[in-house]
């Protein structure tokens, strides 16, 4: 199983928009199409609240208070328990599921973000989940640097947001050396 791709699933889930099922259908991948046709409005209302949930998990982690980001973590195991098992149609196709056969589309969705999300969690630790440090982006992202110093979900939003402290402290230096108005002499009266 490939537990990193379960967890970028996780990442996708938090980062989407969720107003209505085209927007759920869109979140889900090629490879399970066959969620796509099975989706349903109860679907949606549960992706609704795991999402908060896995946010909660990320802004535990960044703000360093991995216990509840593992106490978070084991409740939505709970509510979407991982039941493997093997599916294909002959020996060249033999892959895992991760919940058993006629589960919801929630249900398989999330048993597997979640549970890639723990596994993530276990391998690196909490402070590798991140959220986005542009005040005007708020995507999550797990990071992978070699140093655990990625602040940032995307490339665009570093720049974005490095640009606009340069320009900041450009126009701090700039208004720092001009010239100070001076006061103008009082009017004396004309006797």
């Amino acid at each position: 199983m490939n537990f990193d791709a379960y967890a970028r699933t996780g990442v996708d889930l938090v980062n989407a928009r969720l107003d209505d099922l085209d927007d759920l259908r869109a979140l889900i991948p090629d490879d399970n199409a066959w969620m796509r046709e099975e989706v349903a409005d109860r679907d949606l209302a549960i992706f609704r609240r795991a999402q908060k949930r896995l946010r909660d998990v990320f802004e535990y982690g960044t703000s360093g208070r991995d216990a509840e980001a593992v106490a978070e973590l084991n409740a939505l195991l709970e509510a979407f328990p991982v039941q493997p098992r093997i599916s294909g149609h002959d020996s060249s196709d033999w892959h895992m599921h991760v919940t058993s056969r006629g589960a919801s589309v929630s249900s398989e969705y999330l048993a597997g973000a979640v549970w890639g999300l723990s596994v993530w969690l276990c391998e690196y630790g909490s402070a590798r989940f991140g959220v986005c440090a542009d005040e005007r982006c708020g995507n999550v992202y797990l990071d992978t640097s070699s140093n655990c110093c990625r602040r940032f979900c995307s490339e665009r939003c570093a720049t974005r947001s490095h640009v606009a402290a340069h320009r900041a402290r450009k126009r701090a230096a700039v208004g720092d050396q001009l010239p100070v108005p001076a006061q103008p002499e009082p009017l004396t009266p004309v006797s």
